[in-house]
């Protein structure tokens, strides 16, 4: 294989190469366990502090206490819907989210329903849009929280977040938005967004797997999912892990000072794949708002075509693409479905999202590819 074209940016990043030799030190040098009172440990917890500062900072918090880290994003997610509703069952037993969110969100949901909490799951548009008068209309007496993810994972739309924090503000219901997809593609400030919890994760953005974080605004209360020491001030027990911290951190200050630039490149070489590939093939069909998306991410469908087929021939050439969320490709796409989307179209979809690393011949080599692939998946068997 002489060439290889990695476009699934939302399912993992490289680390950069700024990122990992600010990590390498506190994996051998600055080791110290941030909980222990001698200087190699108080310098691993000074760091440890700095980082919650600088994101607090970039995230536009109030204090760095309200910045929690975590495994990643599906156990922040957790820590989250369940710390809260756990915490506020007093006050009700309802939680509203949609159809769309991640399995990490989904997932959680159903197991709060199997303990007696109800669950209303919104609906989207064709688009993936969800409609902020279905969230008005599913409010309750007992809902406690509101859970919307930021931008879609497998067909990239972004939702009206601060229309939504906004309503939920207003009616005393705590709103939490999964951003994992988010950060690092978009400009994120939570107080003015005014949400009052939200999920990050690092390895989308050119950061380090295992580390993610949470912010969760002061004054919210929610009940530890992990018990055990005092770390997190004692909401999240376990050893910090210092070098992902290091890593995450690093990683959100390069994607915050070059979002515009970033965003701008990601944008041409989505809309360059958009516009040549109907050249080539003006029967393609594409899933989700062209507009009011992430600007590095197209999903698609072409007629009569084995989506899983096209993949495994793509990989054969060197094309790292995928047919949907990396935690579900098992079975055709909930979210497709959730847009109307037919089965054969949810099932046979391919999402590409391009990263940093891509450049405008990888938009020719992927399309050339992706012709070649499917005439030979159209020819007749001899």
């Amino acid at each position: 294989m002489d060439r290889i074209v990695y476009v699934d940016h939302s399912a993992t990043t490289c680390i950069k190469k700024e990122v990992l030799d600010e990590m390498l030190p506190y994996f051998n040098e600055l080791y110290g366990n941030p909980s222990s009172m001698y200087e190699l440990g108080i310098k691993s917890r000074e760091k440890v502090e700095e980082c919650r500062y600088k994101i607090f900072n970039l995230i536009g918090a109030k204090q760095k206490e309200e910045i929690y880290f975590t495994s990643g994003g599906s156990e922040s997610d957790n820590m989250i819907i369940k710390g809260i509703a756990y915490a506020n069952r007093n006050k009700g037993n309802h939680i509203i989210t949609t159809k769309i969110e991640h399995k990490a969100v989904l997932n959680t949901c159903k197991e709060l329903e199997k303990e007696g909490f109800e669950v209303t799951y919104l609906d989207v548009d064709e688009n993936g849009i969800i409609n902020i008068n279905d969230v008005k209309k599913a409010i309750r007496k007992d809902t406690i929280l509101i859970s919307v993810i930021f931008a879609n994972n497998e067909v990239g739309t972004i939702q009206p977040i601060e229309q939504i924090a906004r309503f939920s503000r207003f009616k005393g219901i705590y709103f939490h938005t999964d951003a994992v997809q988010a950060i690092g593609n978009i400009k994120i400030n939570v107080m003015e967004l005014g949400v009052d919890a939200m999920s990050i994760s690092a390895h989308k953005f050119y950061g380090p797997k295992g580390i993610g974080g949470a912010y969760i605004r002061k004054g919210i209360n929610f009940t530890p999912l992990i018990n055990g020491g005092s770390q997190e001030n004692s909401k999240r027990a376990g050893t910090e892990n210092v070098s992902g911290i290091v890593g995450m951190t690093k990683a959100m200050e390069i994607a915050f000072s070059n979002l515009e630039n970033y965003n701008l490149k990601l944008l041409n070489l989505r809309n360059n794949f958009i516009n040549k590939i109907k050249e080539k093939m003006p029967e393609v069909i594409f899933n989700g708002d062209l507009e009011n998306r992430l600007p590095g991410n197209i999903n698609f469908y072409i007629p009569n075509v084995n989506g899983k087929s096209l993949l495994t021939l793509l990989n054969m050439d060197g094309i790292c693409a995928s047919s949907g969320s990396a935690c579900n490709l098992a079975k055709p796409s909930y979210v497709l479905k959730a847009l109307g989307k037919s089965n054969e179209i949810a099932s046979n979809s391919i999402r590409l999202t391009f990263g940093d690393e891509n450049t405008a011949e990888d938009v020719e080599f992927i399309i050339d590819k992706i012709v070649v692939a499917v005439k030979k998946l159209k020819e007749p068997v001899k």
